[in-house]
């Protein structure tokens, strides 16, 4: 399907005026992110003429759902002030039981007093079981015309439910309507990762298979279930974290440079790599099942859901053949990280003598730290003072939090919403993209590799050193960040 998109807003200019229509508006993750987000595009003058609109299935009126949001913001937002929070809260408006006419009704409401045409950004923080019918809805609503719409994953569970979804999904909206998200991507990190590498001469040359051993993506999390088992139960780690975050971080690391900085080139560049994997074998794959998972209430008691998975992949082009992708995330791990680790290929010879340390630590590797603080690290051998020829491990490493530039940071949701709100899909999956992706995932689906028990606070079943032998997992660090 060929997509086209809107032309970009320049980076930093206001949003035009939306309309804001939210499901799921009394869920946890609109309290936590989207709401305090939509605060603060609205303060930072990102998108200063915006109406929210809120729906779910829980019993409110617009007075009730204004203290909700208040709540919300007192416990997760910034500070407010009384003329700040005054601003807002005329802002929000709430549709009853999310039926066709109470939207209607309430978008006209929420529209009435506007100057200017409003388009519609329509965001379903709501299970994938509601949203086809949430479709429906906004189709007997007629709010589909003027209208986006983000879709949270998973982007079904397999290639087939994923075909049925994009054909129930484009039978309503355009693609190029459609903003499929994914938070990783709208982490200041992950776009680091493209001014790192084609904005310097320096590190684009060596890039490749020539002078890259292996690249690791790394998502421990020591976060359990947290109420979200029968979520959990039909999804596994493989589909809840592989499939819609880790592949996508992967693209933007072995993806070529695109001909422009704009969402239909960097979106070419991203399926050109998703077409050049290579199916994931089910050898090359740990899974694994942390201790007392079984007990937790609403899981069964015989069940085979992986809450860790560890896997090797590849990418099967010029650039990158042979270079394992090695990949890891999972649940009750020993440390919450986000990191990419680029590892590269140790000297063909040395001429160090015996004694000196050379190779003792490892490759020299670069590392983006995905969290929020935006971080890089560059590690390398460096001489140590004094007589003799004796080596360390040195890095210089880079934070966000260094620079004036700080306070300037959008968390990823609000930057996401806000390219959302532009029609700047460079963030943002496609069905092409995401089809391929449980295309290559199909052998593993079919032939899942049995589940392995591992400790909780560990960092998985013993068979990951097998998986990535004779090399290692960066994680733990040996050495912290600066500033930890």
């Amino acid at each position: 399907m060929v997509m086209n998109y809107p032309e970009r807003r320049p980076e930093g200019t206001p949003g035009p005026p939306t309309t804001v229509v939210l499901f799921g508006a009394t869920g946890d993750l609109s309290r936590r992110k989207l709401l305090p987000g939509l605060l603060h595009l609205l303060r930072s003058g990102l998108l200063p003429h915006v109406q929210i609109v809120g729906t779910s299935l829980d019993e409110h009126t617009r007075d009730s759902f204004v203290d909700f949001v208040k709540e919300a913001l007192d416990e997760f937002g910034d500070d407010v002030t009384d003329e700040q929070w005054d601003d807002f809260s005329k802002r929000l408006w709430w549709a009853p039981g999310g039926t066709p006419e109470s939207l209607r009704r309430a978008v006209d409401e929420a529209e009435a007093e506007c100057t200017e045409p409003q388009q519609r950004l329509h965001y379903l923080s709501v299970p994938p079981k509601a949203a086809l019918a949430v479709l429906e809805t906004l189709r007997e609503a007629d709010l589909v015309e003027r209208a986006r719409i983000i879709m949270e994953k998973p982007f079904g569970t397999d290639l087939e439910s994923a075909k049925r979804l994009n054909a129930a999904v484009h039978e309503v909206f355009d693609e190029d309507q459609v903003f499929r998200i994914d938070h990783f991507l709208g982490k200041e990190a992950a776009l680091n990762i493209l001014a790192f590498r084609f904005a310097n001469g320096l590190f684009e040359p060596i890039w490749h298979r020539n002078m890259i051993d292996h690249i690791q993506i790394d998502v421990p999390e020591q976060l359990g279930l947290e109420q979200r088992a029968q979520f959990y139960e039909a999804t596994g780690a493989y589909r809840d974290m592989v499939v819609t975050h880790l592949f996508q971080i992967l693209a933007f690391t072995a993806m070529e440079a695109p001909t422009a900085l704009d969402p239909l080139s960097i979106t070419e560049e991203k399926n050109k790599v998703f077409r050049s994997m290579l199916p994931i074998e089910p050898r090359d794959v740990v899974r694994g099942q942390y201790a007392g998972y079984l007990d937790e209430p609403g899981v069964s008691p015989e069940s085979e859901t992986e809450t860790f998975i560890a896997l090797k992949c590849f990418v099967d082009n010029w650039r990158w053949a042979g270079v394992p992708f090695y990949l890891r995330t999972g649940k009750k791990l020993g440390q919450g990280q986000r990191i990419i680790s680029v590892a590269f290929k140790e000297p063909p010879k040395s001429m160090f003598p015996a004694g000196s340390g050379i190779g003792q630590h490892g490759p020299d590797h670069l590392t983006f730290d995905l969290a929020d603080k935006s971080r890089m690290s560059l590690s390398f051998y460096g001489k140590r003072p004094g007589p003799g020829f004796r080596l360390e491990k040195l890095s210089m490493q880079f934070s966000v939090d260094d620079t004036d530039w700080a306070g300037s940071l959008l968390e990823a949701y609000e930057r996401l919403i806000l390219e959302a709100v532009k029609g700047n899909h460079t963030l943002f999956t496609t069905s092409q993209g995401v089809e391929r992706l449980w295309e290559v995932s199909q052998p593993l689906l079919d032939n899942p590799p049995p589940v392995r028990p591992y400790a909780v606070g560990s960092w998985g079943p013993n068979q990951i050193h097998q998986l990535i032998a004779p090399r290692a997992w960066r994680l733990p660090f040996e050495r912290k960040w600066r500033g930890d």
